[in-house]
C-alpha cells in the first residue's frame, strides 16, 4: 500500500471536523428519507386539499360513530419519522442495541410536546445510544456465565424507560422552546426578505461537500414542522434546488474548454434529472470565482419561492426536478417551477461572463488541478497514493508535479475490494462506481467487488478506497490501512483507467506468485 500523505490541518483540518459532524446529523435522516417521501405523497394525494382526498386516510372528519379520523399523515408525522432518524443515531452510536433504547427514549421527548420532534430526535436518538454505551462497558466482562441475557435485557429496559421520563419531564420543553425560536427565527427572515441572503453561505458549504449536512440536518427537520403548520416549506429548496448547478454546467458546456466542456452536458444530465449535486462541485472548485453565479443563481431562486409564497410538502431528495416536481403543492407550480427556471439562468448568465474573461486561463480539469490545490490548501493525494501502469503516480501531470517512482509496487498484496466512497454512500459514490466496475469487469477481473457506500459506514476492511479529494483526508481516518485514491470529476477521471491497471498488475503478479 502507498503511504497516507499526513492528515491536514488548520482551515482544512476545521472543514473535515465540520463534514464530521454534518455527515453525523445528515446520516440520522438520510437513511429514511424514503419514509419522508412516503408521507409527503401521502400528504399530497389524501389530505382535505389533496388530489384525491380520502377523510381516512388524510385524517380530517369524522367517521360513521362521530369520532375524528386519525388518518395516516399525523401519526406518521408525529411518531413514525422522529422515532425512525432516532433509532438510525442510536444505532450510529451503539448498534441495534443503542438503536432500541434511543427509541424508547425519544418516545418520551414527543408525548412531552405537541410540535413534531425532529429537533428532538436529532439530540436523544445518539445520547441514549452514547449513555447505553457507556454503561455497557461497566460491566463487560463481569457478568456471570448465563445471566448475559437478563442483564442486556433489563439494562436497556431501565436506561430506555429512565430517559423517556427525563425527556418527558425536563427535555421536551427545552427542545420544543429551541425549535420554536428557529421556526420564529426563518419567519423573521421571509418577512424581512433576506431570507436570500443564506445562499452567501449554502452554496460555497455546498461545494465543500456539506450539502447533505446543511439539508438534512438542518434544514429538512425545520422543514418539515413548517410543512405541518403550513402544508409547505420554502425551506426544502434552499440547497435542494438544482437551479444554480445547472446553470454552473451549461456555462461550462457553452464557454468551457477542454475535458470540463466535453463532460459537463452528461453531467448537467445527472445533476438536473438524476439529482447528484455532487457532480458539479468540481466545476466550481477548479474556478472557485464560480461561487459567484452559483450563489446569485441561489439568491435568485429563493426571493422567487418567497414572492410566490412557495415551497415543497416534504424533501426532494434527491435533488432531482422528478423529485421536486413530485413534492410540489398543486397551488405552487409556478413558484416553484420559475425559481428553478430563473435560478439557473442567473447561475448561466453570471458564469458565463466569468468563463468568457478566464477562457484562456485553466481551460480543463486536468490544468485547473494546480488551482484547486492551492485553493484548498493541501497537496495533490494522487501523487502520493497511486501508481500508474509505468511506475508513475497518476495525477502528478495534473498537480504539475514530477513523476515519483514506486519501488515496492510488486510487493503489494492483490487488490480484492474496493469501495467508492461518498459523503451520503448514494449519488456521486453509487455512479463512480458503477463506472469503476464496468471498467474493472472489461478488463478480466470480475471477481474483484466494487462497492459504493457512506465514508461514515467504512470499515478498514478495503483494500482500496476511492474518494473526492475533498473527502480523502476523512476516509484515511476511518481506514487507515487501505490504499486511497482521490478524484477530481466523477464521471471521466484517468483516475479509473490507472487503478485497473493497478488491479491488473497486483492480480496477475499474484496469481504468478502463487503458481
Amino acid at each position: 500500500m502507498t503511504a497516507a500523505a499526513q492528515t491536514p490541518t488548520g482551515s482544512s483540518g476545521a472543514r473535515v471536523a465540520v463534514q464530521k459532524f454534518g455527515t453525523f446529523l445528515s446520516g440520522m435522516i438520510m437513511p429514511n428519507i424514503a419514509a419522508f417521501i412516503a408521507w409527503g405523497l401521502i400528504t399530497a394525494f389524501f389530505i382535505e386539499t389533496g388530489w384525491t382526498p380520502v377523510a381516512e386516510l388524510g385524517g380530517f372528519g369524522t367517521d360513521e360513530n362521530g369520532e375524528e379520523n386519525t388518518g395516516l399523515v399525523g401519526p406518521m408525522i408525529t411518531y413514525l419519522l422522529p422515532l425512525l432518524i432516532a433509532i438510525q443515531g442510536g444505532r450510529m452510536v451503539h448498534g441495534l442495541r443503542g438503536g432500541v433504547v434511543a427509541a424508547v427514549a425519544t418516545m418520551g421527548v414527543i408525548v412531552g410536546t405537541d410540535q413534531p420532534m425532529f429537533l428532538g430526535a436529532l439530540v436523544m436518538g445518539p445520547l441514549a445510544g452514547w449513555v447505553m454505551k457507556q454503561l455497557d462497558r461497566l460491566w463487560e466482562g463481569r457478568v456471570k456465565p448465563g445471566f448475559e441475557m437478563l442483564v442486556d435485557n433489563f439494562s436497556a429496559g431501565i436506561v430506555g424507560a429512565a430517559l423517556a421520563v427525563l425527556g418527558f419531564f425536563s427535555f421536551a420543553p427545552v427542545v420544543s422552546g429551541i425549535s420554536t425560536v428557529l421556526g420564529n427565527g426563518v419567519d423573521w427572515l421571509v418577512d424581512n426578505g433576506v431570507l436570500p441572503l443564506a445562499s452567501i453561505i449554502i452554496e460555497p458549504a455546498k461545494v465543500l461537500f456539506l450539502n447533505n449536512a446543511i439539508n438534512h440536518g438542518v434544514l429538512t427537520p425545520l422543514g418539515v414542522s413548517q410543512s405541518v403548520e403550513d402544508g409547505r416549506s420554502i425551506l426544502f429548496l434552499l440547497e435542494a434546488n438544482p437551479g444554480p448547478g445547472l446553470g454552473v454546467l451549461l456555462a461550462w458546456m457553452v464557454f468551457g474548454t477542454g475535458m470540463a466542456r466535453s463532460t459537463a452536458p452528461a453531467a448537467a444530465v445527472i445533476h438536473f434529472f438524476g439529482g447528484i449535486h455532487e457532480i458539479y462541485f468540481p466545476y466550481v472548485l477548479m474556478k472557485p470565482v464560480l461561487l459567484l453565479g452559483a450563489i446569485s443563481g441561489g439568491m435568485v431562486g429563493i426571493a422567487t419561492l418567497t414572492l410566490f409564497d412557495a415551497g415543497l410538502r416534504a424533501p426532494a431528495a434527491p435533488g432531482s426536478i422528478i423529485a421536486v416536481l413530485a413534492q410540489t403543492p398543486s397551488n405552487a407550480f409556478l413558484g416553484v417551477v420559475l425559481s428553478v427556471l430563473l435560478s439557473a439562468a442567473t447561475s448561466f448568465l453570471v458564469c458565463s461572463v466569468l468563463l468568457k474573461a478566464s477562457r484562456k486561463k485553466d481551460g480543463d480539469l486536468a490544468g485547473a488541478t494546480a488551482a484547486m490545490e492551492g485553493m484548498k490548501g493541501k497537496k495533490s493525494s494522487v501523487a502520493d497514493v497511486l501508481a500508474g501502469p509505468a511506475g508513475e503516480r497518476v495525477g502528478s501531470a495534473a498537480a504539475g508535479g514530477e513523476a515519483i517512482e514506486d519501488a515496492a509496487r510488486t510487493d503489494r498484496a492483490p487488490i480484492q475490494r474496493i469501495v467508492f466512497a461518498c459523503d451520503a454512500g448514494m449519488g456521486s459514490s453509487a455512479m463512480g462506481a458503477s463506472v469503476l466496475r464496468n471498467k474493472i469487469k472489461k478488463a478480466g477481473f470480475p471477481d474483484v467487488s466494487v462497492s459504493n457506500q457512506a465514508i461514515a459506514n467504512l470499515t478498514d476492511d478495503a483494500d482500496l478506497i476511492v474518494t473526492h479529494r475533498d473527502l480523502t483526508a476523512r476516509a484515511r481516518t476511518m481506514a487507515p490501512s487501505a490504499e486511497h485514491v482521490s478524484v477530481d470529476n466523477f464521471l471521466n477521471s484517468p483516475q479509473y483507467d490507472a487503478i485497473v491497471e493497478e488491479v491488473r498488475t497486483t492480480n496477475r503478479h499474484d496469481a504468478t506468485s502463487s503458481n
